[in-house]
């Protein structure tokens, strides 16, 4: 929706009724990823797109129906061939487009969402698309890292949605969750699409070594946009990374600077520096350590390489309590020895942090089992 909000705040404020339609699943080769929009004004006006061309005649259909009727339309497009003059996708995907009406009376909170976006502030919708009593399709959910205002009709759909939502938001993720019709998990009947409005976070890798390709696909799993960064050219490749989103040849704290003063770094932002070289780390974690906002700064290397890495940081002039943010040795104690292994203890620690956990065995624990996110210190 993000791309055509403009457009739908126009009728919105002007009190009319706009036929949103949204891609909130794809199959195979789709031409629009999920959370592409298409408005259609009270005026036959078309902002936006679902399909690059193939199906928007029909969507257009849909939402001029959708604005009269103001009854909530999932419908599936794909490639057919039965019929060659069937509405289908030439390039054999298949999509699932969710067509609402939208207005002042229908979504009142568009206002606040619209002003969330705009000043960058983390957000998401979710909405029921699915549901065996039709009263309850269109029903939506906003959510904030520390907020929620609506219901999806139960506490019990709002408590499951509220949880797995601020997962996916906190990696700026959209997708469909499915549950029971009153929200029981590992059910069926009840499909959500939650829409995330936030920057997908940074992982910053520091050290082109084989350690740092096994996190940078870890980070990359876990929603990411991967950075690596090393000052030797011959290392920093492309090619030696290929799950990393871009490689860079820098020196890694001069890197790092002109990142946080380009404001590209935030609570966020995860740093972790395999270096495990004195000329390349301690100049890179006097620059994070200092840095209040990142979310997490982790350093490789054994207790001594630690021990000695502590008593250069803190000639350097940092704090007891920025020394106390760096989590070294990186990662959580999980008894792995190969680069892969040691990739998801790191990961692991990094979920840990960011949503309070302990990294004990849930079966020797008890009360809930997801976290609230926590917040940078």
């Amino acid at each position: 929706m993000q791309d055509v909000l403009t457009d739908l705040m126009t009728t919105w404020n002007a009190g009319g009724t706009a036929g949103v339609a949204t891609v909130v699943r794809t199959f195979r080769s789709a031409p629009r990823p999920p959370g592409a929009a298409m408005v259609v004004g009270p005026d036959g006006a078309v902002g936006g797109s679902v399909s690059g061309g193939c199906v928007e005649g029909a969507v257009y259909e849909l939402a001029t129906d959708v604005i009269q009727t103001g009854r909530p339309v999932l419908e599936r497009f794909g490639f057919s061939d039965d019929d060659a003059f069937a509405v289908g996708l030439t390039c054999g995907g298949i999509i699932d487009i969710f067509v609402e009406a939208v207005s002042r009376e229908t979504f009142p909170e568009l206002g606040s969402v619209a002003a969330d976006i705009a000043a960058d502030r983390p957000v998401a919708i979710a909405t029921v698309i699915e549901h065996p009593d039709a009263i309850r399709v269109g029903r939506r959910l906003l959510i904030r890292p520390d907020t929620a205002h609506g219901t999806l009709g139960s506490a019990r759909a709002d408590d499951a949605v509220i949880d797995d939502a601020r997962g996916l938001l906190a990696t700026g993720r959209s997708e469909v969750l499915s549950y029971g019709p009153d929200g029981q998990r590992r059910g069926v009947g009840m499909a959500v699409f939650v829409t995330s409005y936030a920057r997908q976070p940074r992982m910053l890798v520091f050290g082109a070594i084989d350690f740092a390709a096994a996190v940078a696909q870890q980070g990359s799993f876990l929603g990411y946009r991967v950075t690596v960064c090393d000052a030797r050219p011959v290392f920093a490749t492309s090619a030696r990374f290929p799950t990393a989103d871009e490689v860079v040849v820098d020196w890694p704290h001069r890197y790092l600077a002109a990142q946080i003063a380009a404001g590209a770094i935030d609570s966020q932002t995860v740093v972790c520096v395999l270096t495990h070289d004195p000329k390349f780390d301690v100049p890179l974690l006097e620059v994070a350590l200092r840095a209040p906002h990142i979310g997490y700064v982790g350093a490789m290397g054994s207790r001594r390489t630690h021990d000695e890495r502590l008593v250069r940081l803190r000639q350097a002039g940092l704090t007891v309590k920025q020394l106390a943010r760096l989590a070294s040795p990186i990662g959580l104690d999980l008894g792995g020895r190969t680069p892969e292994e040691t990739a998801v203890s790191i990961a692991a620690e990094i979920i840990a942090r960011r949503w309070g956990g302990h990294g004990r065995s849930l079966t020797r624990t008890g009360g809930r089992i997801h976290h609230k996110a926590q917040t940078a210190t």
